[in-house]
Parts: C-alpha cells; sequence; structure tokens
C-alpha cells in the first residue's frame, strides 16, 4: 500500500525549503509579478522538462526534478497573486509568503486527496511525460483564459488550473523518488 499524502508532503517540504531559502535571499520581489508573466515563467519550465524529455541530453546542469519544483513554487506564487493582487514593490516579509504558501499548499494536498480517492490513484500508472504534457496542456488552458480576462463559460476557473498543475508537479517528482 502506498502512502500519498507522506510522499506528497516530503516533495512539498523539499518545495517549501527552496521557496524559504530564496525568501531570504531575494525577498518577495515575485510579488510584482502580473500572472501572465507567472504563467509564462511556468510554462518556460514546464517546456524545459519537454525538451529534456524529448532530447535527453542537456548543456544546463538542472534536472526535471529542479523544474518541476519550480513548476510548483511559481504556481503557489500564482494562487497567492490571485489572492493578494499584484504589488508594486515587494510587500510581504518572508515569513508572511511562507504562511501563504503553506495555506495554499495545504488547500492544494486536500483538492489532491479527494480527487486521488475518486480517480483511484490512476496518477501512478502514468508516465512523468504525460504528467508533463497534462501540465502544459493547463498552462495552454490559463494563458487562454488570461487572454479572455479571466472569464469562462463552463470551464473551472484559473485558480483549480495551477492546483492541478502542482499536483502533477508532485506526481512526477514521487515518480522520479526525488525526495524518498
Amino acid at each position: 500500500m502506498t502512502n500519498t499524502a507522506e510522499q506528497y508532503d516530503k516533495v512539498i517540504t523539499a518545495c517549501r525549503e527552496l521557496f524559504t531559502k530564496k525568501a531570504q535571499d531575494y525577498g518577495t520581489a515575485w510579488r510584482v509579478l502580473r500572472l501572465p508573466s507567472l504563467t509564462d515563467q511556468i510554462f518556460i519550465k514546464a517546456q524545459r522538462i519537454r525538451s529534456l524529455q524529448e532530447n535527453g541530453t542537456r548543456k544546463v546542469d538542472e534536472d526535471e526534478t529542479s523544474e518541476f519544483i519550480g513548476i510548483i513554487n511559481y504556481c503557489a506564487m500564482a494562487l497567492i497573486q490571485m489572492d493578494k493582487g499584484v504589488a508594486t514593490q515587494p510587500d510581504l516579509s518572508a515569513e508572511e509568503a511562507i504562511q501563504l504558501y503553506n495555506e495554499k499548499i495545504a488547500i492544494t494536498k486536500a483538492l489532491m486527496e479527494a480527487k486521488n480517492h475518486d480517480y483511484g490513484e490512476a496518477w501512478r500508472d502514468m508516465r512523468v511525460s504525460s504528467l508533463t504534457d497534462l501540465i502544459i496542456q493547463k498552462l495552454l488552458r490559463v494563458k487562454q483564459i488570461e487572454d479572455n480576462k479571466g472569464k469562462t463559460i463552463v470551464s473551472e476557473g484559473i485558480d483549480a488550473n495551477y492546483q492541478d498543475m502542482i499536483n502533477y508537479a508532485v506526481f512526477a517528482l514521487i515518480h522520479l523518488n526525488a525526495f524518498k
């Protein structure tokens, strides 16, 4: 029997640790980024993962693991931006940012647990490349919603897409045995 919640927490602990260290190094400069900028940053990371998966070679000394971590952390930032709005200057302390990060991740994990129950852990039988493709698909959806000024007719909103991307990236990192 697998323990998805425990594996999820190990991945998030590593992601939060990097988020925390970067908040200490850079402060919360990301607070000036508009949602489309965050979406594009996530898109760059997902495209690099896909390129690494297809080409098998890299010239930058960072692998899929670091890119999936980046996707998780940028999605958390985007969820925070959705609630707080964009700032003209960094306006959160590192501690406040980490608290907001924890809140967004807790909500996202609860969503994962509900979906994981209903889908019977189907993600465990998926390939990492498929999870990458799903992240890219979600990004394209978010870009379209952003182009539509945030309006949807029948589809879930931008926040649900960011949450799904976090969860897909966590699943990919579990598959990659990144954090045992």
